[in-house]
């Protein structure tokens, strides 16, 4: 018989689930909550996570900062960590433009799913005592708050996200070229640098967004890239074979069209595109997964643990 708060936990992993809790620190609690529940649980069997949230006291220590519950139990004096302990800086790296205000049949526009995304990786981030700070743009950075390993810190960083999720960006453009350029400049100290983003413009500027990627490994930096889309729609164009008329998110401007005569051309351009940023992550040693606003987050989170893993 199924553990009925094992069944409960792995639902907070839903994202459509998750849309509906009450606020962000708490979408983000449940997320996290839900996935170290779930990681022993097939496909992940084996895989493990330690969380350090103590350590063992020192002599000059606040003794108010010592864990009386579980020095009961262990009879050894430990310390809760509140300040930041850690060589490991990490910053996500949010797209909110309008292109990211896209929904289609699911009940979560791609922002919303990059936004509590964020969340449970700054909450697990903070769990690990890792640094971390968060960045947001459109056509360039508007949010650059950079990484501490505190709780109060997380709640800011939450309280930051729910404001962006509920601001339309009013930009008639994307500028994810630039703005990760501008990132690559701003952040000096090597980072884990997590970038969440449609990375959907005009093809011919796909060239630019590999270049500023790869000025960010230049830096010393690594990345990890979760590529958040709609895939029915803006993958495969799968909609009504009707006439019908399209709006771009950003400019406004309407197109005409049928579907059905343009499916093949889109997608083999679309995948062409694709699979070439594919490629030059690999080339460049920088870790790439497209996620449906759909899929269930233990995915990204699964991914973002394997690359920590490699950092140490």
């Amino acid at each position: 018989m199924e553990n009925t708060n094992s069944a409960s936990s792995l639902r907070y992993l839903d994202p459509v689930t998750v849309s509906r809790l009450k606020n962000m620190e708490m979408r983000a609690r449940l997320v996290v909550e839900g996935f170290i529940t779930g990681l022993h649980k097939s496909p992940y069997h084996g895989f493990s996570v330690e969380f350090a949230e103590h350590r063992l006291y020192n002599p000059g220590d606040e003794l108010r900062h010592v864990d009386w519950k579980v020095y009961a139990k262990t009879d050894r004096h430990y310390v809760k960590q509140y300040e930041e302990e850690t060589n490991l800086h990490h910053y996500v790296v949010l797209d909110t433009s309008a292109s990211m205000q896209y929904r289609h049949a699911g009940n979560l526009s791609k922002l919303e799913y990059g936004a509590f995304l964020a969340a449970a990786l700054h909450f697990l981030m903070i769990l690990q005592r890792d640094a971390t700070g968060l960045l947001s743009f459109d056509s360039e950075i508007q949010t650059f708050l950079r990484p501490r390993s505190t709780m109060r810190y997380l709640r800011e960083i939450l309280l930051h996200l729910e404001r962006l999720v509920k601001t339309r960006s009013t930009e008639t453009y994307t500028g994810t070229a630039h703005a990760l350029h501008q990132v690559a400049e701003r952040i000096r100290r090597r980072s884990l640098i997590v970038v969440i983003s449609d990375l959907i413009e005009e093809s011919d500027s796909q060239e630019n967004i590999v270049r500023a990627l790869r000025h960010l490994r230049h830096r010393g930096h690594e990345v990890l890239i979760f590529r958040i889309l709609e895939k029915e729609t803006e993958r495969w164009l799968h909609l009504p074979d009707q006439p019908m008329i399209l709006q771009d998110m950003e400019s406004g401007s309407e197109l005409s069209l049928h579907p059905g005569q343009l499916r093949k051309a889109y997608t083999e351009r679309m995948n062409a595109l694709t699979e070439m940023l594919k490629r030059q992550c690999l080339k460049h040693r920088i870790d790439y997964l497209e996620l449906d606003t759909g899929v269930p987050y233990d995915t990204a989170l699964v991914a973002y643990l394997n690359k920590r893993k490699t950092l140490h």
